[in-house]
Formats: structure tokens, C-alpha cells, sequence
């Protein structure tokens, strides 16, 4: 436990940023071990408490799991900086398509030149990618909202997810129970039956858990052991149950408190074990005392990058060819399912402790290696941001200045038009200005105007902007509608906002900047100004989340106006203590405020 407490200090210290602390912990307890100065030896109470934190890893490993990204209208097509567009979902399946293909050719070559017969063991160690070290190092990068950070992310899944569906049909045939294999189809039928049972008591159970109770920690436990106790039952991995009910508390949608509250528990004290005593039960004195274990090391390290070649070659075709060498080198990580792929092997007997260790120092180097490349090679440009498309029904002078003032770092902006006349204006103007042959509800979902973020209708009639704006609203993908109505009656705007859509008054806006501008000349030219506007952000941060507002590191750039917290509005002072989501008003030049809404948002 003081090594668990000191690695990390020590990280931070020495600014040991490229190598994860997983590794670190494992290297550390290879200093510890048998294979440095002894000092830590394995035990049953040390080796119970191991096995609590690989069931906890892989239990944290499926709650990483986005399902989000495996949904069409939640995945959508974005251009990187390479200029292409990129299907985020599609490029990964086809990545890891030709990863395991190449796991597969590496295996029968290791056979082949007599270094490892287990053909199966081997190409599952090989196709393994380690999600939770890639999330933390894209994280890091702050490109997990962009195309390439949602491509790498999304074939770090399937490298966790199918390896550990091929382990567990590995360990049935050789344990001696295919015939039971069948009976893993159980694991996913309880997994079902529990989501269905406790869906809706988790939303009663956030209500009523106290301090004492920790309703949400109690479940989250009574899922691991349970989903472990079939998946030992059925002859499947323990590892595997623990992994679908990670899955299943994700499906739960848990709050970030409970999200907090299980890492803590995870990384704070169980896993941390796991890591240093993998270090210690590995002997190199062994290792480098055989020759033919020793030169399975080097071809071993080799092969674990040769095996992520393919993902490199089918990210070139559409990032730039520096940051898809970097991405595809990052899915070379594999540490967090080699470890509990070899736990399982050797307790099959598949493998022998040298074999076994020449494994997990391979995976170390690589796991050491990876992520300082990526971090050297990789470089971030504004282009590759995923950002929010804003369909604008019509082309007039409202909506044209409009579209040229948002900033093009967070949106992106597509235009329709049904007039001829109007479309003729301004399509020199307008470069993403598009002329559709009338506003049926037909017309509008084949041009595609129904597949964005936001959806304003801003034509000069009112009874048009109705009839789109209810149409924008019974669609599937549109998260906002906003409608332009130039001379509203209040039950009108009562309804429409009881119906979730956004109402611009004319009259009263253009009312409320000429008092502004009467009253009060420097808050006019803050909200009339591009460059120095007012923004807004949900804080979401760990952060800076409980700070109080004076002392977060960049308060010397903003000014902030106001801060909403549930319904009410806060004014905001030096000692304000900010809550997890608040949504901070604030007014700043535009290159800091773009900056500092990115840090506040971040989950």
C-alpha cells in the first residue's frame, strides 16, 4: 500500500507522464519481487486481493465501453484533417478486421519457427488492445470528440470485447467443456434480465441512497458477483462476467458520483495489487537462464507492433499519415487483457511460467514504448474537431450574416433554400447553400436536412418555420430546434416551449438591444461583438469542479456574469463555490474563451 501511494507521487514529480502508471506498478513490483530484491512475496491474502482487482479492471474496462459510439445517429460522419470524410464506426471495423487477420499469420509463424505452439492463445494476445490505457491517453490529447480520437477509441473496444469472447471459448475447449459452451449464452441472458430488472430502480435508487446505504455501490457489487458467479457456473471465465457486468451498470446510465465512487474503489486499492503483484510473480531470473525464452521476447515485442500494422495502413487512408502512424501505434497497447489472458492460460496449464513471463515483459516494453510515440508523433489541428452541424432552413439577410458569424471551430453550418431567387443571391456568398424543390417533409430528409445537432427555422413566414420546426422535432437525430417567429401570440410560445423548441422573438429581441444599447452601450457591444461575446458551458470537469471560481487557473481571462445552477441563477463571486453542472456565463476574447469552454466541458 505505500507503493501504491508513493508511484503515483513519484510520477507527478518527476513529470513521468508517457509510461501508464499500470506499468510503472508492474515494473515496480518487478524491482520488489523475486526478480529484483525480493522483498514482496506472493500469499494467499495478497493473491485474493489480486484476484479482486483483475474482476475489478476488467468490471471498469466494460463501464469505459460508449455504446453511444456503436449507434448510426450518434456516430456521425465527420472530415479529418486530411480533408476526407471519415465514418468512424466503419473505419474501426474494417482496422481491427485486418488486425485480427494479422493476430492470425503472426501465431502461425511463432508455431512455425517453434517458439509457441498455442496457435489460438497466441492470436488472441495478439489482437488484444488496451482500452483503459488508450482512453487515458486520448483524454490526455483531447481528441476523444474528434474523428481520429472516436476511430482509435472505438478499435480499442472490439480489441477488449472479442479477444475475451475468443478467451472464454478457448478456455472451454481446452478445459475439457466444450459441451458446455453453450451454457455461455446464459451470461448474456442474465446480463439481459438483470438491465430489464434494475433499469428503472437505479433511477429510484439515486433518490434515496444515502450515506450510509450506497445503494448504487452495493448494486454495482451485487452485479460483479453475480455475473462472476454464472459465468464460473456456465465453465466461462470470471473475467468475462466481470467485463458484461461492467456493460451492464454502463446500460444503467450511473452518475458520475457513482462512476467516481467505483474508480476510486478500483484503482484507489484493488487494482493497484493486481498490477504490482503480476511484477512480482515475474521471474526474469528464469527468463534470461533459457535461451529459447529469451529469444521469444524480442520476436514477441516485434510482433505485437507488426500485429497493429494493418490498423496503421487503414488509418493513412483517411488521417494524415503522421497521426494515424501515431494512433495505430497507440492500439499496440495491451497489458490490461494479456495479464488475465495469461492468468487464465496458465491456470489451464496452456502455457508455462517462462512462456508466460516472456509475455508480460513484452507487453510491458510495448505498453512503455506505445504511448511515448504517440504522444511524440501525434499533432492536433482545430480542422479535426467533430463539430456541431447547424441546419439553417432559408437564405435571407437574417440568417446569412448569422451563418458567417458562428465560429467555424465549433460548427458547421449547412443551409436550405427552397427559392430560386433567393438561392441565385447568395450562393456565392454561402458555400454549403443548398437549393431543395419544395419543404415536404420527403424533400427535406433525402437532402439530408434533418441529420444534424441543431435545426433553425428562420424563413420570413411564420406558419413555414411552424410546420418545419415540428417536423425537425419528430426526427430522430435534431438534439435542438429553434424557431424564428416574427410576431408570435403567447399561447403559441407557451406550447412550442412546453414541446422542447426554442423560440426566437423577433420583435422582443430587437426591442431588448435598442434598450441595451440606451441603457447600457458596453453590454450592447459585448452581445453584438464576434469576437468578444458572451459564451456558456456546462461545467463538467473534475477539475474544477468544488473550486472556488478565484481559484481557477484562468479566471484572469474571463469575466464571469452569471451561473445557473438548476433553475435558479447565482450571482457569481470570488469564493463561489462551483457545483458539477453549472453552467458558468461568461465573456472573454475569443482564443482564450475557446480554450477554457473546452477544459470546462470536458467529462
Amino acid at each position: 500500500m505505500l507503493l501504491a501511494l508513493v508511484i503515483p507521487i513519484f510520477m507527478a514529480r518527476f513529470r513521468v507522464t508517457n509510461v501508464p502508471t499500470a506499468v510503472a506498478e508492474i515494473i515496480v513490483g518487478i524491482i520488489m519481487g523475486s526478480s529484483g530484491f525480493n522483498i514482496i512475496s506472493s500469499t494467499h491474502d495478497l493473491t485474493f486481493l489480486s484476484n479482486l482487482g483483475v474482476i475489478l479492471l476488467m468490471f471498469l474496462s466494460g463501464m469505459e465501453i460508449d455504446f453511444d459510439l456503436l449507434s448510426r445517429k450518434n456516430n456521425p460522419k465527420g472530415k479529418s484533417q486530411a480533408g476526407k470524410e471519415v465514418d468512424p464506426l466503419k473505419t474501426a471495423i474494417v482496422a481491427f478486421c485486418g488486425l485480427a487477420i494479422m493476430a492470425v499469420i503472426l501465431a502461425f509463424i511463432l508455431k512455425w519457427i517453434g517458439l509457441f505452439s498455442e496457435v489460438m492463445l497466441a492470436t488472441i494476445i495478439f489482437m488484444t488492445v488496451a482500452l483503459g490505457v488508450v482512453i487515458a491517453t486520448l483524454k490526455e490529447k483531447e481528441i476523444l470528440n474528434r474523428p481520429i480520437g472516436q476511430t482509435i477509441l472505438l478499435t480499442a473496444v472490439m480489441g477488449e470485447v472479442v479477444p475475451l469472447m475468443l478467451l472464454t471459448i478457448y478456455a472451454s475447449i481446452h478445459g475439457g467443456n466444450a459441451e458446455r459452451l453453450w451454457l455461455i449464452i446464459l451470461l448474456f441472458v442474465a446480463a439481459i434480465f438483470l438491465l430489464h430488472r434494475f433499469k428503472q430502480p437505479y433511477i429510484w435508487f439515486s433518490k434515496v441512497t444515502k450515506a450510509t446505504t450506497q445503494l448504487d455501490i452495493r448494486l454495482a457489487f451485487f452485479l460483479i458477483f453475480a455475473l462472476v458467479t454464472v459465468a464460473e457456473r456456465v465453465g466461462a471465465e470470471n473475467i468475462l462476467g466481470a467485463f458484461l457486468a461492467g456493460m451492464v451498470m454502463k446500460l444503467l446510465e450511473p452518475s458520475e458520483a457513482t462512476k467516481d465512487k467505483l474508480t476510486s474503489i478500483g484503482y484507489g486499492f484493488f487494482i493497484p495489487i493486481f498490477f504490482m503483484m503480476t511484477g512480482v510473480n515475474l521471474n526474469l531470473r528464469s527468463l534470461f537462464a533459457r535461451p529459447s525464452s529469451l529469444m521469444l521476447l524480442p520476436i514477441l515485442v516485434l510482433f505485437f507492433f507488426l500485429a497493429k500494422m494493418p490498423v496503421v495502413g487503414v488509418y493513412m487512408t483517411k488521417f494524415a499519415r503522421r497521426n494515424a502512424f501515431a494512433g495505430g501505434f497507440l492500439t499496440a497497447t495491451t497489458i490490461t487483457i494479456v495479464l488475465p489472458t495469461l492468468q487464465v492460460a496458465r491456470k489451464l496449464h496452456a502455457i508455462t511460467a517462462t512462456q508466460s513471463d516472456a509475455f508480460i515483459l513484452a507487453a510491458v516494453i510495448v505498453c512503455i514504448v506505445s504511448p511515448i510515440v504517440f504522444n511524440s508523433s501525434f499533432r492536433l489541428l482545430p480542422e479535426d474537431r467533430i463539430k456541431q452541424r447547424v441546419v439553417i432552413m432559408g437564405a435571407n439577410t437574417f440568417t446569412v450574416p448569422v451563418m458567417h458569424d458562428l465560429h467555424d471551430n465549433w460548427y458547421s453550418v449547412d443551409m436550405f433554400t427552397d427559392n430560386e431567387e433567393n438561392y441565385n443571391t447568395y450562393k456565392s456568398k454561402v458555400q454549403s447553400l443548398s437549393l431543395i424543390k419544395d419543404l415536404s417533409q420527403e424533400s427535406l430528409e433525402k437532402a439530408g436536412a434533418f441529420n444534424g445537432d441543431i435545426f433553425v427555422a428562420a424563413n420570413h413566414s411564420d406558419e413555414i418555420n411552424l410546420k418545419l420546426a415540428k417536423m425537425a422535432k419528430d426526427s430522430e437525430q435534431i438534439k435542438r430546434v429553434i424557431i424564428r417567429l416574427q410576431q408570435p401570440d403567447m399561447g403559441t410560445v407557451r406550447k412550442l416551449r412546453a414541446d422542447g423548441i426554442e423560440v426566437f422573438n423577433f420583435t422582443n429581441v430587437r426591442s431588448s438591444l435598442m434598450r441595451a444599447l440606451i441603457e447600457s452601450p458596453a453590454v450592447y457591444q459585448i452581445m453584438t461583438d464576434t469576437k468578444n461575446i458572451l459564451y456558456s458551458v456546462v461545467v463538467r470537469n473534475p477539475k474544477y469542479i468544488g473550486q472556488e471560481l478565484k481559484d481557477w487557473d484562468f479566471i484572469d481571462q474571463i469575466t464571469v456574469s452569471r451561473i445557473k445552477r438548476g433553475n435558479k441563477w447565482l450571482a457569481p463571486h470570488g469564493s463561489t463555490v462551483i457545483e458539477a453542472g453549472d453552467e458558468v456565463v461568461f465573456s472573454g476574447q475569443y482564443e482564450a474563451a475557446d480554450k477554457i469552454r473546452q477544459i470546462l466541458g470536458r467529462k
